[in-house]
């Protein structure tokens, strides 16, 4: 993982400074300043709307008791995507644009999900809103769960004991 993010710290400024250079003398100093201000102004617009956007969703979501796990990737993406927007530079401009595409992060989001594994699933007295996605006949807490009674790392309360 070190040789990496060594190898991105070292080629992608000089891809930067490359790509720099030809727009520069292809356009000129000022414009080619005045394009890396533009994309970043226009990116962050963007990743305004579909922050708030992504909000909205995660909040209706987690209202209805369904854990939001692709819409915090999605917000891990956009946030991803601002630093890269407002990093300097035509090459960082377009991996930040990138991440602003639906179509980019549904494929992200695929491949992620098929290496990495989101299990919620923690009983609340508050009305089932606990965020477990699993049928409801197994939904910790009732009858069926086969609770970790017993193990120290685990802290079962009882509903009049929750607050």
């Amino acid at each position: 993982m070190g040789r990496l993010l060594f190898l991105i710290f070292l080629v992608v400024p000089i891809i930067e400074i490359g790509i720099f250079i030809v727009i520069g003398q292809t356009i000129g100093l000022w414009l080619t300043l005045g394009g890396v201000v533009l994309t970043a102004l226009l990116g962050s617009y963007i990743i305004r709307i579909q922050g708030v956007s992504l909000i909205r969703e995660i909040q209706s979501l987690m209202g209805v008791g369904a854990l939001p796990a692709r819409q915090l990737v999605e917000g891990v993406m956009l946030a991803i995507a601002g630093a890269l927007l407002l990093t300097p530079g035509y090459f960082t401009d377009f991996l930040g644009f990138c991440l602003l595409v639906p179509m980019v992060r549904d494929i992200i989001y695929n491949e992620l999900k098929k290496r990495v594994s989101v299990r919620a699933g923690f009983g609340t007295s508050n009305g089932g809103n606990d965020f477990y996605t699993g049928p409801d006949d197994e939904r910790p807490g009732r009858a069926s769960d086969h609770s970790k009674r017993g193990d120290p790392d685990v802290i079962d309360l009882e509903d009049e004991n929750w607050r």
